[in-house]
This record gives structure tokens, sequence and C-alpha cells, in this order.
């Protein structure tokens, strides 16, 4: 994959043309700040962001479903119950 530094793009933009996906790095810090992606590759991105939207929504609302029917009450109880389990296994 080409690389162009900040600078390089901001002095001549015109160096983008003829490539599809350039990674943009900032040389001074040596970190990748971003991608160029070419305009034609505009609706699979598009696909993949509704995509990574929708999944992360859906993991989210799961989340909230779970705390829903969680009891707090027993949160109390529940403290230490790991630790008590392991101890008990291994001194037998």
């Amino acid at each position: 994959m080409e690389q162009i530094g900040i600078s390089d793009i901001q002095r001549n933009l015109h160096k983008l043309d003829g490539f599809d996906i350039v990674e943009i790095i900032d040389k001074k810090r040596g970190r990748v700040k971003g991608y160029f992606v070419d305009k034609k590759h505009a609706q699979a991105i598009q696909k993949l962001i509704k995509q990574q939207q929708k999944t992360k929504t859906s993991s989210s609302k799961l989340a909230g479903a779970l705390q829903f029917y969680s009891n707090t009450d027993l949160i109390e109880k529940e403290s230490g119950v790991w630790e008590k389990h392991i101890s008990k296994k291994y001194q037998q």
C-alpha cells in the first residue's frame, strides 16, 4: 500500500490521483492518521459502515436486556464466590 505524508498531500493534492487506497501518515510522529479511499469504492465502504453500526446497536440492546433481568440484590452475595470456589477446590 502506498504511503503519503500529510504535508505531501497539502502541497501536491494531485499525488492522490491514480490510487485506490493510500495510507496517510504523520511522518514526524510516525503514526498512521487515516486512509484515502477512492470515490469508486464509496458504496462498499458505506455498506461496511452500516453493517458495523447495526452490529454495535444489536449488541448494546442485548446488554440492556440482560441488565433489565438482573437481580441487583444478589450482587453482594456473589462477591468473592469465585475466590472461595478456587480455594475449596485446591484445599482438597
